[in-house]
């Protein structure tokens, strides 16, 4: 069993929590796993930013789409309406082996499960890459309320790097899930861009929209008041589309533009959730935008995800398609260098959608 936070110093209860959950590796699964009966006071957010079930939008459903048969222009159809109207939908018979999600599931179980010591061997102070990353919350540094979630952030440049440096834990079910969603992340973009009258995608293109990959194993741990904070607070994607793996618990939630209200995203066993993020709302000059979103915590479960993020590569410069605007259609959204765009996200607490002011004319 872990240590009691007190155990662990004599300073105040912030450098004591700081300390147990950060330093030492413990993260907010360590903290669970003490039997806290209350939640510490760091991780008590704003009434704002808790989920107000009043707020939620019962019955109501973001689209399911079977993608069994990819000749069909009306599947076609359903994801740019899909992604145009909702900025989020599921897809279901989309080609990734059931076994290859329950591997990559059972790998994060795995990896959570790792003692403190070892996890901790990842931290951003002692990784051996900066592409390798396990830590807690979001920011730390910059969030004046904490989020009750640790995770395992994989910045993927080759297999050979991956077999190196990625923990043995996990590293052979990642890389095959992400071999694995290959096609369908590539038959997604060339129908989302066909609306776009971008006919095909050449290198350049694909280098602006998939150049480089990150996975996410997140980890949300069982927390005692949980309507008191959140396990991810609200924010868009900075990815081109994200693929996100979730489990049977649930606990996604994504805003309504319509209604200004949240909807649930039930889980559906072999499912994919997919989401427009910031860098296509740029590239498509707004056609697609991201839509905010945000996740629970849970009084009774441990739940878990896994995101592939799609993305430029950091080194792109990230600006409206030419075909976008071909019809006189006036930019929304400067040139900016992606690198740039994602330090600016991470340089701060989430805050819904406010990141991609940083591209606005």
């Amino acid at each position: 069993m872990a240590p009691t936070i007190a155990d662990t110093t004599n300073n105040t209860e912030t450098s004591n929590l700081t300390e147990f959950v950060i330093n030492k590796g413990y993260g907010v699964k360590g903290l669970s796993e003490t039997g806290l009966d209350n939640l510490p006071n760091q991780y008590i957010q704003p009434m704002e930013e808790r989920i107000d079930v009043n707020n939620v939008m019962l019955g109501e459903s973001i689209p399911i789409i079977d993608m069994s048969n990819w000749d069909d222009p009306k599947m076609a159809d359903s994801i740019c309406d899909a992604a145009e109207k909702w900025g989020f939908f599921q897809i279901v018979n989309h080609g990734v082996p059931i076994e290859v999600l329950e591997n990559v599931q059972e790998a994060t179980h795995r990896f959570f499960g790792l003692s403190a010591e070892e996890k901790n061997k990842y931290s951003k102070e002692r990784s051996s890459s900066n592409n390798v990353r396990y830590g807690t919350s979001f920011t730390p540094q910059a969030e004046k309320a904490l989020e009750w979630k640790d995770f395992l952030s994989l910045f993927y440049v080759s297999d050979d790097e991956a077999s190196a440096l990625w923990p043995s834990a996990c590293k052979d079910q990642v890389l095959e899930f992400m071999r694995k969603s290959e096609v369908v992340i590539k038959q997604l973009l060339e129908i989302l861009m066909k609306r776009l009258n971008v006919s095909q995608l050449d290198s350049q293109k694909e280098s602006i929209l998939m150049g480089s990959k990150r996975i996410n194993l997140n980890y949300y741990p069982i927390c005692p008041n949980p309507e008191l904070t959140v396990g991810v607070g609200r924010h868009s994607d900075v990815s081109t589309l994200t693929i996100l793996l979730q489990d049977n618990i649930g606990g996604l939630y994504v805003r309504n533009q319509e209604k200004n209200n949240w909807i649930h995203v039930p889980p559906i066993k072999g499912s994919l959730v997919i989401n427009i993020g910031d860098a296509l709302q740029i590239i498509s000059n707004g056609r697609y935008e991201s839509v905010e979103h945000r996740v629970a915590a849970n009084g009774n479960y441990n739940r878990i995800s896994v995101p592939i993020f799609v993305n430029p590569r950091p080194s792109d410069i990230i600006f409206p398609l030419p075909e976008v605007l071909a019809n006189g259609e006036e930019a929304l959204y400067k040139q900016v260098l992606y690198s740039d765009y994602v330090k600016h996200f991470f340089s701060k607490a989430h805050d819904g959608k406010q990141t991609i002011d940083f591209a606005k004319i």
